[in-house]
């Protein structure tokens, strides 16, 4: 039987561990937040009319690395490139060639990756394949062909690397338009130009492969 010092002990001591818990509850157990995101992989390719998958970790409070399934809002720029769907994952679909930057945002905090639409062009084929060029006047255009499309025309624009051979910085290549309104190339010659230049458009399409246009361009320069 407790005596009215020992029940008071005895309740002093129940509030106490009462009020320990309690505190421990709000002071060591609070859940982690969230304090940066990081989108897998950073950079991801993808073919025209297909689709790939993007995740999200995040890094917390408590160190801790977890994947961020819910809660995601994905946003594309430059729009028209490829589109992302999900609230985790993102499932990123190519619409047209060329480069956009996926933003992954969750509770405030944002992680991006680089996005490559490439297309399956596993030939290109340059339409003329020789020119003259007079320096100071308006440039020959070239078409670069790709095959089987999209993009039915390659240009630095849409993932097209051009080489210019020599390079020294006499001839200035400009993406613009033919007169059918299909991309192109038009290839001046600068001041100081001598010629004849060796043209290559290369494409890497949607398997990794490098391809490059065949037969090579000749520009010459007229004074």
């Amino acid at each position: 039987m407790l005596t009215g010092r020992k029940l008071a002990l005895s309740l002093a001591f129940t509030v106490l561990v009462a009020l320990a818990f309690g505190v421990s509850c709000r002071g060591f157990f609070v859940n982690p937040t969230l304090t940066t995101i990081a989108v897998s992989p950073a950079t991801v390719t993808v073919a025209i009319d297909s689709t790939t998958t993007l995740q999200v970790f995040g890094t917390y409070s408590d160190g801790s690395r977890n994947q961020v399934t819910s809660g995601v809002a994905w946003s594309v720029d430059p729009t028209g490139i490829a589109t992302v769907t999900g609230s985790g994952n993102g499932n990123v679909t190519g619409v047209a060639a060329g480069s956009a930057t996926a933003t992954a945002s969750a509770q405030g905090i944002t992680g991006s990756a680089s996005i490559t639409v490439a297309g399956n062009v596993s030939s290109i084929t340059p339409s003329p394949t020789s020119g003259s060029a007079t320096i100071g006047e308006p440039g020959v255009p070239f078409d670069f062909v790709g095959s089987p499309g999209p993009p039915d025309y390659i240009t630095t624009a849409n993932g097209g690397t051009l080489t210019i051979t020599p390079d020294d910085g006499d001839v200035s290549c400009t993406v613009s338009s033919d007169g059918k309104g299909n991309p192109d190339e038009v290839c001046a010659a600068l001041t100081g130009a001598v010629g004849p230049y060796q043209i290559v458009m290369t494409y890497v399409n949607a398997n990794g492969d490098t391809i490059t246009s065949s037969p090579t361009v000749t520009l010459s320069v007229a004074p």
